[in-house]
């Protein structure tokens, strides 16, 4: 049995995956995708996943994409150091905040990722070698996505994003209040998703809404995620971001 992981820097998506394969102590292959050189849309890689996305996890020639799948995967794969619990209403809490996360928290985070990170390198491109890069993406709305990103995100959709995340701190919070985890009294892949997409970097993308006053429950419970010696391993893999670029997240396809 083999274990492959295709993916970029320790943030958001690749983060996500990352930290499973940590936290169960699982040996695998780390392939590093370059995604500020675009390996992800060059034809090596759209063979083994042809929406040109990372992360994705290949056991034996079997290929898992899209992270909440990948590490459903991995729970049934091996379900030893589980990250799932294992009664119903505890497995329906944890895919409740992972839909929750998916749906109205992960887009919105990377929208102001996109503005603020690939836009600069949007616009760094000669518009003729964009236009070409951009051409090589396979999904219709990763294209269109680097395109506004290189014009810039609208006012109105940006002010949304940020409500969105308002709504999402408040709610966490006031989760907090009442279990240690997102899920109840055990860690989960929901903590793993949330903290992947905001809460590691809650406070320096978000300054205003990111304050002690605000969330002091989101942040220690940030720490506590930080602390886990699976968490920590993920975060100390590769990150070759330009430094001047690492204010932001927005993982980039």
């Amino acid at each position: 049995m083999s274990l492959k992981l295709y993916h970029a820097e320790p943030v958001a998506n690749s983060l996500k995956s990352l930290i499973p394969l940590k936290e169960k102590g699982l040996e695998f292959e780390s392939v590093y995708v370059d995604l500020h050189k675009f390996e992800q849309h060059e034809p090596w890689f759209v063979k083994i996943n042809p929406e040109g996305q990372v992360p994705v996890l290949d056991q034996d020639g079997v290929i898992i994409t899209h992270t909440t799948v990948i590490n459903e995967y991995l729970e049934d794969a091996f379900p030893d150091k589980p990250l799932r619990p294992a009664d119903s209403v505890g497995k329906a809490r944890m895919r409740y905040w992972n839909k929750f996360i998916d749906e109205h928290v992960m887009n919105y985070v990377s929208m102001w990722g996109w503005h603020r990170m690939i836009g600069v390198i949007a616009r760094s491109i000669d518009a003729g070698e964009f236009e070409r890069l951009v051409a090589r993406i396979p999904l219709y709305e990763q294209r269109e996505k680097w395109r506004t990103a290189r014009s810039g995100f609208g006012e109105a959709d940006l002010a949304n994003a940020t409500r969105k995340i308002n709504v999402a701190v408040d709610k966490v919070e006031d989760q907090l209040k009442s279990t240690p985890w997102l899920a109840g009294q055990m860690f989960t892949l929901a903590d793993i998703n949330f903290f992947s997409h905001c809460g590691m970097m809650l406070a320096r993308m978000f300054p205003d809404i990111g304050t002690p006053q605000r969330c002091p429950r989101l942040l220690d419970w940030a720490e506590r995620m930080r602390a886990r010696p699976g968490v920590a391993a993920a975060l100390q893999m590769p990150d070759r971001t330009n430094p001047a670029l690492r204010t932001f997240t927005g993982e980039v396809h």
